[in-house]
């Protein structure tokens, strides 16, 4: 398995999670301190690469020397690009994750919780539009490049964590699981076209606005939802 890979998979640790936390050794934790902010400064070195010269032309050493290290000091953390492309995908969908079931945790359940769901997940990526390139990014000619099968099955399994919270409201609803399905895929379809629209600015030539959009889609949705329930 690939370290972004297994960072993909693996939740994030919280203090206390240890009794062995409150008796660390003060120098071990000292070290892994420093070393998780060498790895956040080779992340965010790789995000300002991606984004300014494109994946192809990014290379390790261009990340190295942003982040101010040596190539083989960057293979300690990461075992390629695609590697460190990996992880900053896989933070970015467990902060969408944290959004979309902190805000269904405040929610009564079924329609409220659906509504606040699905409004969470298309306000994630609005209000962070690099969040939403950043999981498009590989997507050129129509097919992600540069991923491991491995890689690729683990940030979908996120993505797809971040849309349970609907899809269980869905059923709660009533809806058969199979619709409950269809329902959340086309959901995610509408919410990324009027993102997308929305942050290269197209969608200003239908004079529209895509939070209404989008909140027009959930009334229908919670609708059709609605039809099934009791049933």
């Amino acid at each position: 398995m690939s370290p972004a890979a297994a960072t993909a998979r693996r939740p994030a640790r919280k203090s206390g999670d240890s009794a062995a936390d409150a008796t660390a050794d003060p120098r071990r934790l000292r070290t892994q301190a420093l070393a998780d902010a060498r790895r956040a400064l080779v992340l965010e070195a790789a995000r300002s690469a991606f984004f300014e010269l494109g994946m192809d032309k990014t290379s390790i050493r261009e990340i190295a020397q942003r982040a101010g290290y040596t190539p083989g000091a960057l293979y300690s953390y990461f075992a390629s690009k695609e590697d460190v492309y990996g992880a900053l995908l896989g933070e970015s969908l467990a902060r969408l994750d944290a959004q979309v079931r902190s805000a269904a945790g405040a929610a009564a359940a079924g329609a409220p919780r659906l509504r606040a769901a699905a409004g969470a997940f298309f306000d994630f990526y609005r209000a962070n539009p690099r969040d939403l390139d950043l999981g498009f990014y590989l997507f050129q000619g129509m097919k992600p490049r540069g991923l491991t099968p491995e890689l690729n099955d683990a940030l979908n399994a996120r993505l797809l964590q971040a849309l349970q919270p609907c899809r269980d409201e869905l059923r709660r609803l009533g809806m058969p699981a199979a619709a409950a399905l269809q329902e959340v895929t086309a959901l995610f379809a509408h919410a990324v076209g009027l993102l997308v629209l929305s942050h290269t600015g197209r969608i200003r030539m239908f004079r529209q606005d895509s939070a209404g959009l989008f909140r027009r889609y959930l009334d229908r949705l919670v609708e059709r939802a609605g039809a099934h329930e009791g049933s």
